[in-house]
């Protein structure tokens, strides 16, 4: 059933009065795109037309589109960085809006190492808020009931911090939910939590997980939906579940909370949730969880789950099998596209296959460009929202209420369909990614940049690298870079020890950026970084291969991630020896870089 449908058939399906009005906002923003788009871009101009940055391109207090796309450039975050780095150290003069900034969002995407900070003003978090609302009203097309239970979502807060200038600067999702629209958020049947407000904002990633884990399986009977932002966070749970168990099901048959928790706040909350003991629950999990294979544990414990909520598109879908594997292939629903720079849109089909899934922009949002992908270049033309064309790729390109004006998000799309006069994209990937587990992204020059540091260890006993490759491994939780290096030893009979390619493998941990480091020491949700070293004349092989189907030796060059299967059994077929970096990296949330 299509939004459409539903508001002109009745009789099949008979939403509230809420979920109307929300559908209908839907349907109005989508049949009117370029006329929202028309007024989205003129409010912009008109309330920023006094900022420094404007005036810098004298606009002179043209509103309309052609004049803005003429007089202002499109930009990248290192652009932007000398007027963000003022508005950060304190400088409160009209600089990107006209608006006072109140915070800056953190980026996972990274420049030179750094979290980008993406300013934000306080009506921004009205309009994430809107699209939030959207929803469940489309949700409840799809999956009706939602309203008679509970849903088991494992969200946390990361650590955050204070610019020189004092204002805060945190993830996206640690502003919403420290938020007071989240906090002191009216009582909805459709969003119900298992997991009391004091777990999700407790700043202990295990005590969270811990208390929000409990509350699952003390509900196990009422959740509908289990949820993660990531898939790769949900996997984390169920990896948690497997390590903690026991300890989980003694809470449950005595009745009282775990010496590990700590937080006062998180103890009053249980004291509400576990208040008596349940032998025979305890008794349930014992009997499910001791089983050697855990193939749809999900069902077992939670048996009336209709989907799992979690994204699984772009570096995301790496994860599909295992989600899979535990859930005993439950739907998977991604339900909105949405960034640090601004929120974008919704998926309109939320029960479709991951390989389908299509998001639809509201208009609304922000001013949306897009750069066709292939040809792009300096002079290359911007394509209006309402002007994209099906099967096309392009690279988003934004201007907020913020201060952001033609700004470079860096995500590759593919239009797919259009609902009404408004696209449908479907992610592609992050521009020039290489690695990414959860929400670190790691490109080529930074990988490169790490190897290069690791090997200068190597150079006392006259060892270099002559070549690497690299993959993200997730069969593992939680999942780790794996880099594969082949050496050239000055003595074969003395390579270097297993203690130097340790420490090789935390140089190269070190050298990577602050949400990698941070992913690593304070949410725990990427393991150690590896090093398997393998036979010389692996990469000759791995060419060889390459040209055996069909590559030109001319242009071959040797792929820096690898994740075709035939390639990665070549490679791990010729590993002589694997080495596992031996402590954390440093990392702060004071230190961005």
């Amino acid at each position: 059933m299509t939004v459409d449908s539903a508001l002109r058939s009745p009789m099949n399906y008979s939403p509230s009065d809420k979920d109307v009005k929300a559908l209908k906002f839907i349907e109005e923003m989508t049949r009117n795109v370029d006329f929202v788009q028309k007024k989205v871009i003129r409010e912009i101009l008109s309330r920023n037309s006094e900022t420094e940055y404007l005036k810098r391109y004298g606009l002179k207090g043209f509103t309309d589109r052609r004049t803005f796309k003429t007089k202002v450039p499109v930009v990248t975050y290192d652009d932007l960085k000398p007027e963000i780095q003022r508005i950060a150290n304190g400088d409160r003069s009209m600089i990107l809006s006209s608006h006072p900034i109140t915070e800056f969002l953190t980026s996972s995407g990274t420049s030179a190492g750094e979290r980008k900070l993406m300013p934000t003003i306080d009506e921004d978090m009205d309009r994430r808020q809107l699209l939030y609302s959207l929803l469940m009203p489309v949700m409840n097309l799809y999956v009706p009931g939602l309203d008679k239970g509970k849903a088991l979502y494992f969200l946390f807060v990361k650590s955050e911090s204070k610019t020189p200038g004092g204002l805060p600067a945190r993830p996206v999702l640690t502003s919403y939910y420290k938020s007071e629209q989240f906090k002191r958020r009216p009582y909805d049947p459709y969003n119900v939590y298992t997991s009391p407000n004091e777990a999700i904002l407790c700043p202990d990633s295990s005590q969270s997980m811990y208390s929000q884990m409990l509350c699952g399986l003390l509900m196990r009977h009422e959740v509908l939906r289990l949820g993660a932002v990531f898939a790769s966070g949900l996997l984390r749970a169920i990896g948690f579940l497997q390590t903690n168990w026991k300890e989980l099901a003694n809470d449950i048959s005595t009745g009282t909370l775990s010496s590990r928790i700590s937080d006062p706040a998180i103890k009053e909350s249980m004291s509400k949730i576990l208040t008596k003991p349940d032998q025979e629950l305890a008794d349930f999990i014992t009997s499910v969880c001791c089983q050697d294979k855990w193939e749809g544990v999900i069902t077992k414990i939670w048996p009336n789950t209709k989907y799992l909520d979690v994204i699984v598109t772009g570096a995301m879908a790496q994860y599909i099998p295992m989600l899979e594997y535990y859930s005993g292939g439950l739907p998977m629903a991604c339900t909105m596209y949405a960034s640090s720079e601004s929120y974008f849109g919704i998926n309109l089909k939320p029960i479709c296959k991951p390989s389908e899934v299509s998001y639809t922009i509201m208009p609304n949002m922000a001013y949306f460009e897009f750069l066709p992908h292939e040809v792009a270049t300096e002079a290359s033309e911007l394509v209006e929202l309402a002007d994209v064309e099906i099967g096309k790729e392009y690279e988003l390109v934004i201007t907020t209420y913020a201060g952001l004006n033609r700004y470079r998000v860096g995500d590759i799309l593919q239009v797919t369909a259009f609902y009404n006069s408004a696209p449908q994209f479907k992610f592609v990937r992050r521009k020039n990614v290489l690695l990414s587990i959860e929400s670190d992204k790691t490109d080529e020059a930074e990988l490169q940049g790490a190897v290069e540091k690791a090997s200068m260890l190597l150079r006392e006993q006259g060892t270099r690298v002559i070549e690497y490759t690299s993959y993200a491994e997730t069969k593992t939780i939680p999942g780790h870079y794996v880099i594969y290096w082949e050496l050239l030893m000055k003595d074969q009979t003395n390579p270097p020890s297993n203690e130097v390619m340790a420490q090789c493998c935390l140089e190269m941990e070190e050298s990577l950026n602050s949400v990698y480091r941070q992913s690593r020491v304070a949410d725990k949700s990427i393991g150690p970084l590896e090093i398997r070293v393998v036979k010389n004349g692996t990469f000759e092989e791995l060419m060889d291969y390459a040209i055996s189907r069909g590559a030109s030796i001319n242009q071959y060059k040797v792929p820096r991630c690898v994740s075709f299967t035939p390639i990665m059994e070549l490679l791990d077929s010729r590993v002589v020896s694997t080495h596992f970096s031996p402590a954390l990296p440093q990392w702060s949330p004071e230190r961005r870089r």
